[in-house]
């Protein structure tokens, strides 16, 4: 079973965007992706303003920064 995330970023972030299609094949697979946008909390404004976007995993709160490919989030959601 996969593990619910949140990705962080923010409107406007192409970097952003690029993580949203990189995750698509996975969330038609079942992964729950929570889309937060950094502009709404100022600590998350602080905390992930200059590393968005960023993978975090709700049940562990590990993290994975981009750039991250496939290849690195099928085994950040298996561990």
């Amino acid at each position: 079973m996969l593990p619910e995330c949140q990705l962080f970023g923010t409107l406007g972030c192409h970097l952003c965007e690029q993580a949203e299609g990189l995750l698509m094949p996975l969330v038609e697979r079942g992964l729950l992706v929570e889309l937060l946008d950094i502009a709404e909390d100022e600590r998350w404004v602080e905390q992930y303003g200059l590393r968005i976007p960023v993978l975090r995993r709700v049940d562990t709160g590990a993290e994975l920064e981009w750039p991250f490919e496939l290849e690195q989030v099928v085994p950040f959601l298996q561990e």
